[in-house]
């Protein structure tokens, strides 16, 4: 419990809840690691994802919607803002993870021994050695959910980003190690991992997918 300024009446703290979405299924014809290229789309598929996911949050108390720069974040999140009458503000926080394979066809770190000059950036999967530190991702992911929660404060914040970075922020908010197999990741296309909290306190964490019955129908690649 907290007190008003001017000695007010104490306030309670207001219950404010996060949603992390990832993004459609993005047409990729060509199968390659696609990370922070410009031009990659949703599908006709990733498409009726986000209005899927749009239709899950319809009746939710949805006041602020931002989303990764990348195009096919901004069209997942074009359906959910439409649903509540509100714009998309852009941040370059939950922009995808930068990798060193961007723009090869490595799908699921498949052909990558036949690009020699790749080899030592394969060396270190701690940090990882191919791209953006963990570390990093996660800095910049928290300070964009807090950010959203002082926005959204008493009500629901949408913020559309990319599975690394989304799996980065789940893994160090349940206090597990970043280091991880990224084939084992729970966080499916137009997925949501949402973050509540009772003020500044940190509720509950839950992960859906209201996308499911879509999912079997996805080309299997390297994008995220």
């Amino acid at each position: 419990m907290t007190s008003s300024p001017g000695g007010a009446a104490p306030t309670e703290p207001r219950r404010t809840t996060v949603h992390l979405l990832r993004h459609g299924e993005v047409h990729n014809p060509g199968h390659v690691l696609y990370g922070r290229l410009p031009g990659y789309h949703l599908s006709e598929l990733g498409r009726r994802m986000a209005d899927l996911a749009a239709e899950h949050l319809a009746d939710h108390d949805v006041v602020h919607v931002v989303s990764s720069p990348l195009e096919r974040a901004q069209e997942t999140a074009a359906p959910v803002a439409a649903a509540h009458g509100l714009e998309t503000t852009l941040d370059e926080r939950l922009i995808e993870a930068e990798n060193a394979f961007e723009g090869l066809p490595v799908a699921g770190g498949r052909g990558l021994l036949r690009h020699p000059r790749l080899w030592p950036r394969m060396l270190n999967p701690l940090r990882p050695s191919w791209g953006e530190p963990y570390p990093a991702v996660v800095e910049r992911m928290r300070d964009a959910v807090l950010d959203a929660r002082a926005a959204a404060y008493g009500h629901e914040a949408v913020l559309v980003s990319h599975q690394a970075p989304i799996w980065m922020i789940r893994l160090a908010t349940e206090g597990r190690s970043l280091v991880h197999n990224p084939g084992r990741r729970e966080c499916s296309l137009a997925s949501l991992t949402s973050l509540t909290f009772l003020g500044e306190e940190l509720l509950s964490l839950a992960y859906c997918e209201p996308a499911a019955a879509l999912l079997p129908l996805a080309h299997k690649g390297a994008g995220a």
